[in-house]
């Protein structure tokens, strides 16, 4: 038997990196009729059958599994946004991170093509968020800026890097290490999107020691089902006011001597970053009526 991490699976045949070499792998039948199969990311037990291929025996224990995208053992988000082309949208960003922070998940936020701005917009969004509590990295693939601070967070572990189309996911992996030869689309001008270039989850190897997966784009993502009163719990910036406000179960809207929106009054939470919980507020109750 051998163990390895499962890189990919599609039409039923599974690909098994082990010491250096992949396997190919069909999963075990009651896996199939029980309709569990493997996912990109699962560390699994192989029983050789020939040369280079196998069945998957079992699959061990997860620390994390995601839905979208299907993938188990993720460890770290890194969210790629655009200072530019496609322009960014913060919105998109708090919820990206909402959802990181739902599934337990550090983040790592990236703001990449920064040749193509001042880079008086991107410091501002780096304080911003970094007096959030999140790690943000300035990169450009084309003077190599924060390349190796990224390489530095890849390694060692499984990681997603995600974001909407056209921010350059797959242009910054070939730069964290040449030669992965993955495509890179070009925006479009006329939806102002890049074109997905990446088709399914595949954890690619690093030379660091690590696996990540280049996600397709997406320009929307819903919210976790949650309940209204566990989303503040997603926003790290406003723990070091829990208890502080006036009522118990204070939800951070219209509540009188509330301590988060007295921070944000103050600015030592940003407005954008509370417009996001107020708009996501309303999304998640909106969601209650429905149901």
């Amino acid at each position: 038997m051998i163990e390895g991490v499962v890189i990919k699976g599609y039409s039923g045949h599974y690909y098994v990196k082990y010491k250096g070499k992949i396997w190919e792998c069909s999963l075990r039948g009651r896996f199939r009729l029980e309709n569990k199969p493997a996912l990109a990311g699962d560390r699994v037990v192989v029983r050789e059958t020939g040369k280079g291929k196998g069945v998957i025996e079992e699959i061990l224990p997860r620390v994390s599994e995601l839905a979208r995208p299907p993938i188990a053992n993720v460890e770290m988000v890194v969210i790629v946004m655009a200072a530019k082309d496609p322009a960014i949208n913060r919105e998109l960003l708090d919820r990206m991170l909402v959802m990181a922070e739902y599934e337990g998940l550090e983040a790592v936020i990236c703001i990449n093509k920064c040749d193509l701005v001042d880079l008086d917009f991107p410091q501002l969004l780096k304080n911003t968020y970094g007096k959030a509590g999140y790690r943000v990295i300035l990169t450009s693939t084309v003077t190599g800026m924060g390349i190796e601070d990224l390489r530095s967070w890849l390694a060692g572990r499984i990681s997603v890097i995600a974001g909407p189309s056209g921010a350059g996911k797959s242009s910054l992996l070939n730069a964290v290490q040449p030669g992965l030869m993955l495509k890179t689309g070009k925006v479009s001008a006329k939806i102002g999107r890049g074109k997905h270039t990446t088709r399914h989850v595949e954890l690619l190897e690093l030379e660091v020691e690590g696996f990540v997966a280049d996600t397709p784009g997406f320009s929307s993502l819903n919210l976790p089902e949650m309940e209204t009163e566990n989303l503040a719990a997603c926003f790290p910036e406003f723990a070091s006011y829990e208890g502080a406000c006036k009522f118990n179960g204070c939800l951070h809207l219209a509540e009188p001597q509330c301590a988060v929106k007295n921070a944000v009054a103050q600015g030592l939470i940003d407005k954008s970053r509370y417009r996001s919980y107020e708009a996501f507020m309303k999304e998640l109750e909106g969601r209650k009526r429905r149901y």
